[in-house]
């Protein structure tokens, strides 16, 4: 159905192009322009009925943005078929006409393009700020301001669809609480990142949880610290949550470092009564040998300047007392090993993890794609930062990975750039994540 409002949003452009150019010209045609120009309009405003049917506002404007591109190219084409077959009437004796009407046309369609553009540009997600550069600089150039069109099309169509489907499907199992589980769910987040107004960590995860009657809480420690100082910090957010709630005990959901602070919160800090279980989220259990390389490459002077600035900016982010150089350096091999002969799982505590991996270093984000190749080197398969061998503790890990090129990036497995990757959806694997500890129980 689609497809069918998509051609006739062509046709009533090309014909709207026409209309203001060419059409004038031949009698025959004259007494159409009044509803031509009508539905021209109308296509304009409301390219296609079916843009109603999505859930969002942000969706149909995204979708009503890429009628109207698609419309642009097929009328472009109509028109310009039409222009070549009406030049031979028009041009043995009206060449000056024939340009004014070029022109007219080009600029009509102009204006469905811009009324396109303009739209997806406002609304759509997985755009991003590359096509949007791209498509700025390159649609001026022939032949491929219509790739990038085509391509630009395709994004956000696929995004329309996608999102659309996740709405359709949190709304059909809306009733059945998929993620309402005994004890609410704490998310912890890793280093060097906080859990603030000013950045949302877990990107549309948690969302989706809640959709699905998950309750959510957020550790709201501090950016980066040792080990030690995190678990005491994030023991007492426990209790507090324990105390304010009455809910008995917390899920914990803890990415990267966060996994680390947890597991020492409850082995040493007396976060234990507190929690029914920790699932660790791409945890450097074992440390990471390429950042024990660059830390002994980086001179001291080097290392003390960069801390400095991070400890001075986070502060104005929320940190108390940030502490760069803590945090990094209870992230080398050496003290993971120590620390995992120092503190041993609780018995009441059910522990899980998940790792994931990049299948090539351009399936990464900046800086992962960077780093992934010197963690490759040093520690073998990785996301990124750290390898699968470090991230696997407790009764049970699940190993990700896509069977494309692509892959999975630390950064992806908490919805760092929001963006929706093909054979990975990020938000539907933590609903069935959250969702297997409610069958255990938890």
């Amino acid at each position: 159905m689609k497809i069918v409002f998509r051609l006739i949003d062509g046709a009533v452009i090309a014909a709207g192009a026409c209309a203001f150019g060419i059409f004038h010209l031949f009698p025959g045609f004259r007494g159409l322009i009044p509803v031509i120009v009508l539905l021209f309009l109308a296509v304009n405003i409301i390219p296609s009925p079916t843009d109603f049917t999505y859930k969002r506002r942000r969706l149909k404007v995204c979708a009503s943005g890429v009628d109207l591109l698609f419309g642009f190219l097929l009328g472009s084409a109509i028109t310009l078929a039409a222009h070549l077959a009406a030049g031979f009437f028009i041009l043995p004796f009206g060449v000056l006409t024939y340009f004014f009407s070029c022109v007219i046309s080009c600029l009509v369609l102009l204006s469905v393009f811009c009324n396109g553009i303009i739209r997806v540009y406002l609304t759509s997600v997985q755009l991003g700020i590359k096509h949007r550069v791209i498509g700025a600089l390159c649609g001026w150039v022939p032949i491929v301001n219509l790739i990038v069109l085509h391509k630009i099309i395709r994004i956000c169509s696929d995004e329309v669809e996608f999102e659309n489907y996740r709405d359709l499907l949190n709304e059909s199992r809306k009733n059945d609480a998929v993620c309402q589980t005994k004890y609410p769910l704490l998310f912890v987040h890793g280093v060097f990142f906080r859990d603030s107004e000013y950045f949302n960590y877990w990107g549309r995860i948690p969302d989706d949880l809640i959709l699905n009657g998950a309750t959510v809480f957020y550790g709201n420690n501090q950016s980066a610290n040792s080990i030690a100082d995190g678990g005491a910090e994030l023991t007492e957010t426990m209790r507090r949550i324990v105390r304010e709630t009455g809910c008995g005990k917390l899920n914990i959901i803890a990415h990267s470092k966060g996994g680390l602070d947890c597991r020492y919160a409850i082995s040493k800090c007396g976060a234990e009564p507190y929690v029914a279980s920790l699932t660790t989220i791409n945890t450097p259990h074992r440390g990471c040998l390429f950042a024990d390389y660059l830390l002994e490459k980086v001179p001291d002077v080097v290392r003390n300047a960069i801390a400095g600035s991070y400890n001075s900016a986070l502060k104005r982010f929320g940190d108390t007392s940030p502490d760069f150089l803590s945090a990094v350096y209870d992230l080398r091999s050496e003290n993971c090993r120590r620390l995992n002969r120092e503190i041993s799982d609780s018995g009441s505590v059910y522990y899980q993890s998940v790792g994931s991996k990049l299948n090539k270093a351009s399936g990464g984000k900046f800086p992962l794609n960077f780093t992934y190749p010197i963690a490759k080197f040093f520690d073998g398969p990785n996301d990124g930062l750290v390898s699968e061998y470090s991230c696997e503790w407790g009764e049970k890990f699940t190993f990700l990975t896509t069977d494309k090129n692509r892959g999975i990036s630390h950064g992806d497995m908490i919805d760092l750039n929001r963006e929706n990757i093909k054979g990975f959806d990020v938000r539907e694997f933590y609903v069935q994540l959250v969702a297997d500890l409610k069958k255990k129980g938890f």
